[in-house]
C-alpha cells in the first residue's frame, strides 16, 4: 500500500516536468507541429489552384496581376514549410512577379535610349546600369518560375529519352507551356543583364524539346514559336527537315491571332530585335496592330494576350525612342516611322482648364 502511494506521488510530481518538456518541444518545433497551419496551407493551395489562378488568367490589367504575384507569392510559399510547395500556382505567381520587374527594366531601357538620343552621356550610363540590374532580377524570378513549373509536373527537361509529363487539364497544359516560355525569357533577360543572374543556357534546348509535348494548334502556335526562337538562338537544335524559323514564327503568329492569344507575335518581335531584323519587327508590330479591331481574345486566358500586347508595344517604343527620342505615338502604333519627316504633335488647349 505504501509502495503504491509512493509510486502515485512520484508520477504526480514528475507530470509537470513532463508537460513542461513537451511544451518546450512544441515551441522549438514551431509551425511544423501546428496542424492548423498545415491545414491552412492546404486550403490556400487548393483555393489558389481552383479559383485564384483561373481568375487571374482572365484579368485584363497585367500590372495589377503582377502586383498580385509579388504580394501573394511570399505568403503562399511560406506554407511550404508545413506542407507541399504549391509549385503549380507558384510558377504563375513567380511569372507575374517577373513581369513586374521587367516593366521597371523596360522603363530604365527607354530612359537610356532617350538620354543616348539626346547626348546626355552620364544619364545614359546610369540608366543602362539600372536596366542591367533590373534585368538580372527579372531573370532570377523567371528562372525560378521555370523550375517550379517543371517540378509541378515531376518533369525532368534534361532526361533522355524525353518523357512528356501527365497534364490532366487545359490549365495544366498552359502552366507548363508558360513555364517553358518563361525559362526562355530568363535567358534573354540574363543576356540583357550582362549575365549577372547566371541563368544556365542549357534550358533553351530543353524548352525546345519539351514544347513538342504540347499541341501546337490548341495553343495558337506558341509551342512552335518557342521552338523557332530556340532554333535561331541555337541553330544546331533545328531538326534537319524543319522549315525556316522565320517562316515558323510567321505561321505561329497567324495561328495566335486566330486563337485569340497573340503571344507568338511577341516572340516574333523579340526574335527580330535580337537578330537585327527591322523588316520582321515591323511585320510583327503591324500585324498585331491590324488585328486589334478583329481579334476575338480567348477570354479564359486574356492575361496572356494582354502581356503580349505590352511586349509588342515595348518593342515599338524601343525603336521609336532610339530613332526619334520618344515613345510610339498611339496613332502610329503598327508603324516604325511617322507619315512625314516632321510629325504634327498632338496638343491640348489649357484655356478650358483655367
Amino acid at each position: 500500500m505504501m509502495l503504491s502511494l509512493f509510486t502515485v506521488a512520484s508520477r504526480l510530481y514528475s507530470a509537470p516536468r513532463t508537460l513542461f518538456a513537451a511544451a518546450v518541444l512544441v515551441l522549438l518545433a514551431g509551425c511544423s507541429a501546428n496542424p492548423i497551419y498545415s491545414t491552412t496551407g492546404v486550403v490556400l493551395s487548393g483555393y489558389s489552384e481552383g479559383e485564384a489562378t483561373p481568375y487571374v488568367m482572365q484579368m485584363s490589367d497585367p500590372r495589377m496581376a503582377c502586383a498580385l504575384g509579388e504580394g501573394i507569392d511570399p505568403l503562399l510559399y511560406s506554407f511550404s514549410r508545413v506542407t507541399d510547395a504549391p509549385n503549380t500556382t507558384g510558377s504563375l505567381l513567380m511569372l507575374l512577379a517577373g513581369n513586374c520587374m521587367e516593366y521597371q527594366a523596360w522603363e530604365a531601357e527607354l530612359d537610356y535610349l532617350r538620354a543616348d538620343y539626346q547626348g546626355r552621356v552620364v544619364e545614359a550610363k546610369d540608366a543602362r546600369e539600372r536596366a542591367k540590374r533590373l534585368n538580372a532580377i527579372t531573370a532570377q524570378r523567371r528562372y525560378e518560375a521555370f523550375r517550379r513549373a517543371m517540378a509541378a509536373y515531376d518533369f525532368d527537361p534534361a532526361a533522355e529519352p524525353l518523357e512528356c509529363p501527365f497534364l490532366f487539364s487545359e490549365q495544366d497544359e498552359l502552366t507548363f507551356l508558360l513555364g517553358l516560355l518563361t525559362g526562355l525569357q530568363s535567358i534573354v533577360n540574363d543576356a540583357n543583364s550582362g549575365a549577372l543572374a547566371g541563368v544556365p543556357r542549357n534550358i533553351a534546348p530543353q524548352a525546345e524539346r519539351a514544347a513538342t509535348c504540347l499541341d501546337n494548334d490548341t495553343w495558337g502556335g506558341l509551342p512552335n514559336a518557342i521552338r523557332a526562337l530556340v532554333w535561331l538562338l541555337l541553330p544546331d537544335t533545328r531538326p534537319e527537315l524543319a522549315p525556316d524559323p522565320w517562316v515558323v514564327l510567321e505561321h505561329s503568329s497567324e495561328q495566335g491571332i486566330r486563337s485569340g492569344m497573340r503571344a507568338s507575335l511577341a516572340l516574333q518581335a523579340v526574335a527580330a530585335e535580337t537578330f537585327g531584323r527591322p523588316d520582321k519587327l515591323e511585320q510583327a508590330i503591324a500585324r498585331f496592330a491590324e488585328s486589334e479591331g478583329s481579334v476575338q481574345v480567348w477570354e479564359a486566358y486574356r492575361l496572356v494576350d494582354e502581356v503580349a500586347r505590352d511586349a509588342v508595344y515595348f518593342s515599338s517604343d524601343k525603336y521609336w525612342t532610339s530613332h526619334y527620342g520618344y515613345r510610339t505615338p498611339h496613332r502610329y502604333f503598327g508603324r516604325l516611322s511617322p507619315d512625314s519627316g516632321s510629325e504634327e504633335v498632338e496638343t491640348m488647349s489649357l484655356d478650358d482648364l483655367l
